[in-house]
Parts: C-alpha cells; sequence; structure tokens
C-alpha cells in the first residue's frame, strides 16, 4: 500500500490539467437575466356581508388547506394612556376561554385536527388566525366565532399573560437594542400613539374589566375584514362567515384623532446613559409617508441598498471592511399611519462615534449619488426574486393581502408590486432617498456609557443626556460620586437562607447564605452549586464590625465554559485604602485571567461579592437612589453601581409571599434586580439577573 502522503500528492498533481480542460468549457458572463414571469397570484373576490364585515376570497385548491384571517382595528394605538399593553394582553387571552370551552379545550379541538389558532396585535390591528385542513373548515369557524363574540378573559389566565409579559419586558429592557428603539420611538412619534410602549406600571394597572371593555369597543363586525384563502369558494366561505358571524353586529367605538408627531427642525443626539456597558447601540431615522404613498416603491429599493442585508452598504462597510460590528441595517417600517425608516449599528464604545460618522455618510451619499446599474439591478433582482417566497402557502398569501388591504393599499398591489419594484431606475432611487432620509432633521439615539461617549457626540451634533428612564442628567450626573453607605444594623443578624436557582423556569442548583454576627466579627457565607457542578463556588467575606467596612474576602469554585471547566479563585485584603491579593477567573473563549491585585480604593468601597448582605441593610425608602462605591474582584477593577428602590409589591417565592422592595442595580456586570422583603430584619426573597435565564428564589 501507498504511503497516505504519496497517494495525496498523486492526486493533487493530477488536478491542473482536469481544471484546465474544465475551465475550457465554462462561460466567461453570467447569463442575462430572463424577463419577469408573472406571479399566478389567484383573483380576489370581495364581499360585504350584512354586519359590515368585509369578506375576501382568495381561491386555492392545490391543495386541501385553508388559512382565515379576521382583523380589527384594534392595535396597540387604542390603548388607553397609562395602561399601555391593553391590546398586547386581549390577544393573548382571546383563546383562552369562552363560556363552553376553557384554554385546554379550545386547544385540544383545534390542535386534534392538526389545525393552529393564535391572536396577535401590532400598532394598528388585532389579528385572530385559523389553519386547518379544509375538511375541518366548520370547525375552525365555529372557533373563531366563538372566541371573539364570546371570550371570557379569565382572571386566572390573565395573570400568568400579565407574568409573562412582564418577564419579556424585564429582558427586553436588558437589551440595549431594544432600549435603544423604545427612545427612538418616542423621539420620532412624540404624544402620537405610536411612540408609547407597554411598561410594569402600565401591565400592572390593567384589569379584567379593562381587557373586556377593550374587547367590547374594538372587536366589532363592522369595518373588520375576514380574509379566507384556499381549497374555499366565495359561496362556501360565505356560508362559513354567516354561520359564525350572523347575528352579530356593531361598529368599534370612536376614537379621537391621535396628535401629530413632532415636526424638527436639527438633527440632534440622545444619548441614554447605561452605566458600564462596554458597546453602544445607534439608531437614527425619522418618520416618512403614509403607506399609499406612491415613492414607497422607489424607497424601499434605496433603503434596500443601504442597510437591507448583508450585501448592502452599511454592512459591507462597518462591519467587511472596518471590523466594527456584527451587523448594521437599515429599514423601512410601513405602518396604517405615518411609518418611519431607520437605520441602526451595535459595537464596542470606542467605534460608537466613528460609526455614526460613518452611517451619517452613506445616508448623505445615498441622497446626493446615484446608485451605480450593477448595485441597483442586484438589489433589485434580490427584491424581485423573493418576493414570490412570501406567497407560497395559503396561510402566506391570507396575512399578505390581509395587510396590504388593512393599510389601504390598491387592489391590484400584491400582484404588481414586483413590477413596481423592478422599473425603479436609479434617479427615482436617489430621490425617494433625498425625500426619505431627512439629514438635517434626524433622530438619533445612542444608548451606552454616556461618560465615555458624550465628549466623543458632542463633536457630530448637539447632545441631550437621559437615564435608562428618560430622565434628563446633567455632565455632573455621568460621574456620579458614592460615599461609604449609612447602613441600618438592625438589619443585619445571624442567620442562614437557603435559595433555589431557577434557569429557564427549572429549579438547577441552589444557594446558601448565611451571616455570623458577633461581638468582634461579622462574616457573611456563600455556597452556589448550579446544573450539578457546571457552576460551583464557595465565597466567605469578612467585615470590620466597628464600622461595617471590608477586611478579606475569599472565593474558590470553578465554572464550565467553551473551554472547559476553569477555576475561580479569589483572594484579598482590604486595609488603609488599598486592596492587594490576587484573583483568578474563568474566561469563556481561553485560558483562565489571573490578576495580580494591588490598588487604592475609595473610602467605603465594597467588594462585589458583599452586595448580597449590605443592600438589604441600605436605608431603604421608595424612590430612594443609592450610589456605591464597588470593587469587581474578578477583574481588579473600581467603579460606581446605582441602585434605584420601587415598590415590589407581593413576591411570591417557596417560603411564602412577601410584600418588597424592588431594588434595580446597574453598573455591574449585569443589571440585576433584588426583591427585599420590607419586614425586619429584611431579607432577600428573590434575585433576577436581566439578560440572563438565571432566578435566585428564597425556600426557607
Amino acid at each position: 500500500m501507498k504511503p497516505v502522503a504519496l497517494t495525496l500528492a498523486a492526486g493533487l498533481a493530477l488536478i491542473p490539467s482536469v481544471s484546465a480542460v474544465a475551465q475550457d468549457s465554462f462561460p466567461t458572463r453570467p447569463p442575462a437575466p430572463t424577463p419577469l414571469a408573472p406571479v399566478r397570484f389567484p383573483p380576489f373576490q370581495q364581499v360585504t356581508l350584512p354586519n359590515g364585515m368585509t369578506l375576501l376570497v382568495v381561491e386555492n385548491h392545490e391543495q386541501p388547506v385553508l388559512s382565515v384571517n379576521l382583523s380589527f382595528r384594534a392595535g396597540a394605538t387604542n390603548d388607553a394612556t397609562g395602561k399601555e399593553g391593553t391590546a398586547e394582553l386581549v390577544a393573548q387571552l382571546l383563546t383562552k376561554g369562552t363560556p363552553t370551552r376553557n384554554a385546554e379545550q379550545i386547544a385540544a379541538a383545534i390542535e386534534g385536527v392538526g389545525g393552529s389558532l393564535s391572536a396577535f396585535s401590532g400598532d394598528d390591528f388585532l389579528t385572530v388566525s385559523a389553519n386547518v385542513l379544509s375538511d375541518h373548515a366548520e370547525l375552525a369557524f365555529d372557533l373563531l366565532g366563538d372566541v371573539v363574540r364570546r371570550a371570557t378573559f379569565p382572571t386566572d389566565e390573565l395573570e400568568l399573560a400579565r407574568t409573562q409579559a412582564l418577564s419579556a419586558l424585564a429582558l427586553a429592557l436588558s437589551q440595549p437594542e431594544n432600549v435603544a428603539d423604545r427612545f427612538y420611538q418616542r423621539e420620532i412619534y412624540g404624544r402620537h400613539p405610536y411612540g408609547r410602549s407597554p411598561s410594569p406600571d402600565s401591565y400592572k394597572a390593567i384589569t379584567q374589566d379593562d381587557v373586556k371593555r377593550f374587547a367590547a369597543a374594538r372587536l366589532r363586525p363592522g369595518g373588520a375584514l375576514l380574509v379566507i384563502a384556499g381549497d374555499a369558494t366565495l359561496a362556501r366561505a360565505r356560508a362559513l362567515a354567516q354561520r359564525a358571524f350572523g347575528g352579530w353586529t356593531g361598529r368599534p367605538a370612536v376614537i379621537a384623532a391621535p396628535p401629530a408627531p413632532p415636526v424638527r427642525s436639527a438633527t440632534d443626539i440622545l444619548l441614554v446613559h447605561r452605566p458600564g456597558s462596554v458597546q453602544g447601540n445607534i439608531v437614527l431615522g425619522n418618520t416618512t409617508f403614509l403607506p399609499t404613498d406612491p415613492g414607497s416603491y422607489a424607497a424601499r429599493v434605496a433603503t434596500q441598498v443601504l442597510g437591507g442585508g448583508a450585501d448592502a452598504r452599511l454592512f459591507l462597510i462597518l462591519r467587511e471592511q472596518k471590523s466594527w460590528t456584527y451587523g448594521a441595517y437599515a429599514g423601512l417600517s410601513r405602518k396604517r399611519g405615518i411609518g418611519n425608516w431607520q437605520a441602526t449599528f451595535e459595537g464596542r464604545t470606542e467605534v460608537v462615534d466613528s460609526a455614526l460618522v460613518e452611517l451619517l455618510r452613506q445616508v448623505d451619499l445615498m441622497r446626493t449619488e446615484l446608485v451605480p446599474d450593477s448595485e441597483l439591478v442586484n438589489v433589485k433582482g434580490f427584491l424581485v426574486g423573493s418576493f414570490p417566497l412570501t406567497i407560497e402557502t395559503p396561510q402566506q398569501i391570507a396575512a399578505a393581502v390581509a395587510n396590504a388591504r388593512l393599510l389601504g393599499l390598491d387592489p391590484d398591489y400584491v400582484r404588481l408590486y414586483r413590477e413596481r419594484l423592478a422599473a425603479v431606475t436609479p434617479t427615482q432611487a436617489r430621490v425617494a432617498a433625498a425625500r426619505t432620509y431627512r439629514r438635517s432633521a434626524l433622530s438619533i439615539v445612542v444608548v451606552g456609557d454616556g461618560e465615555k461617549l458624550y465628549d466623543r457626540l458632542k463633536a457630530i451634533a448637539p447632545v441631550r443626556l437621559v437615564d435608562i428612564d428618560g430622565k434628563p442628567l446633567t455632565l455632573d450626573d455621568l460621574r456620579p460620586r458614592a460615599s461609604a453607605p449609612a447602613l441600618d444594623r438592625a438589619q443585619i443578624v445571624s442567620r442562614a437562607d437557603s435559595f433555589q436557582v431557577v434557569v429557564q423556569g427549572n429549579p438547577l442548583g441552589f444557594m446558601t447564605a448565611s451571616i455570623r454576627s458577633t461581638a468582634d466579627s461579622l462574616v457573611y457565607a456563600e455556597t452556589t452549586n448550579i446544573a450539578g457542578g457546571a457552576v460551583q463556588q464557595q465565597t466567605t467575606v469578612v467585615f470590620n464590625p466597628a464600622d461595617l467596612s471590608m477586611a478579606k474576602i475569599d472565593q474558590t469554585g470553578s465554572a464550565q465554559t467553551p473551554a472547559g471547566q476553569q477555576p475561580n479563585d479569589i483572594h484579598l485584603i482590604y486595609a488603609g485604602g488599598r486592596v492587594t491579593g490576587r484573583s483568578t477567573t474563568p474566561q469563556q473563549s481561553g485560558t483562565p485571567q489571573t490578576l495580580a491585585i494591588d490598588t487604592t480604593v475609595a473610602p467605603g468601597t465594597y467588594d462585589d461579592n458583599a452586595l448580597t448582605m449590605i443592600i438589604p441593610a441600605l436605608p431603604l425608602a421608595i424612590g430612594a437612589t443609592f450610589n456605591l462605591n464597588v470593587f469587581e474582584s474578578g477583574k481588579g477593577l473600581g467603579k460606581v453601581i446605582q441602585v434605584k428602590v420601587s415598590e415590589g409589591g407581593g413576591v411570591t417565592v417557596p417560603a411564602g409571599t412577601f410584600q418588597t422592595f424592588r431594588l434595580d442595580v446597574s453598573g455591574g456586570q449585569l443589571p440585576t434586580v433584588f426583591f427585599v422583603a420590607k419586614d425586619t430584619p429584611r431579607r432577600i426573597v428573590k434575585i433576577e439577573l436581566i439578560g440572563a435565564p438565571l432566578v435566585f428564589e428564597l425556600v426557607k
């Protein structure tokens, strides 16, 4: 047998000659594009039912499936002020119970025939959708009629939906890209309902009566749109609709016209201060036009050129050329009212200002220069070629037709969409960009560490400063001063607490915490074990009992990382205004990091591992804010963290139900929420790590 190396060499030697022969038969130019084949889109049939509901049927008998969309003008823009999120909860609860079926029975009925029934709400509309085999069309309409006409909105389901909404919101607010988008919508729309977003307080304020009133006022047949796509004739669809909705009458309540979005006269930057953030998020743009605007096709093409995907300018320049980000994009948002466009970027704090300058430069180029023919051909080819993939199934067809009709677009919109995009010229794209991107009146939102970003950004445009809650800040607020907190000694007593660690809703570990307090010593000890030892840690923190200042910390343990199990070993001494010792911590991408630590610390500094004991002893009061000097022992860095106190309400954990303070802690490695019992001595009853699927709940 030949040695492997010789065999490979012999094989490789043959490749050039084979390739040379093959290349002679390859074409040297790509083939010319073929003319657009017409989209074989079934004709629409439309009738108005006696109760004022519009029935629109798109027949397609190729497969025995049926998709039904029933849409109402009942989106988030109809939420009452202070109760944002009502439409969202109504949509979630519609399928959770009627007088004759509970949530499980509704789910079992539709899933038993291989179908689906769901509801969702957006800014302008609430839509209930059913998808079934056409043999089960009667069941689909029976369920659809039952849930939209007779939903009971059970209290237990409302509380579950509220809890899920609050959890999802907490996760969203921990992600800077979502924070940036919320502030951006508020900037461009102002007091218009498009500028509002649900908050924890608004979700909590929504009652069962609010949900019922909203549904009674907005879910009415008059003006509703019923789109049926798939294996059904007009006669069949009309009979099914009459059976499900016959005898149901009424039009939605009339609401006052919303205030107009603000008119901007200059470009400026809203800098949302997120202390300690190592990256920055940019969103910039402005409001645009109504969905029926004829210039929307050229604007769609121009925006695709600017930032529509991985082959667009923003992505190629900011990621591929400059390596500043994983992705930068631009897009148009279409609404029933005034839409908007936006460009986005996420990257390291050090390059945020440079990225913003480049974003603005690319916007200027789109407004002032013609798109080269080759680039325009590629972009239009993608948009035109991918469109048929969005209308392949009855479900997709129903959604496309419903969306076009709800936005008030012309009857031929879907059928002629590709031809209208393909007809856009370079001049039309440039004119659309100049009209759409209002360079002299852009709203720019940047979320990041204001202390590091302010001076850099003010060289680009005027900067306004706010905190993560939207409260105005001054430059002095960017450098908060912290001093030793006046701790309430009555809250520090000898005791032992046990917590369960919940990961994505499943108990997956434990943490024990104890305080030993005597006349001459104060020791806090903590043991954590998660996922059977994937994370394990033992921590001992010693305080000087006279003034509760830091004296010593010892921590040992290990954590499972992609690079394997790595040690966690910290031993520090706090004395004479200095901290000295050694720190070894796991790293996700490589070997553990070891630091020799010998540095000064500000008076009243606490090790970050001591916060679990210190936080309940702060002089807590609703509305109070504390700035604490903290030393991150794993990084060898001192910083100021902020603790904001608000009402936590009743919190139920395995140890019972407690009335609590809510403490939002920012500026550390992860935003964290502590729920602290109000009873003395105070105990931490729950800890949530925002952005990580970890929750600690008091067991005893």
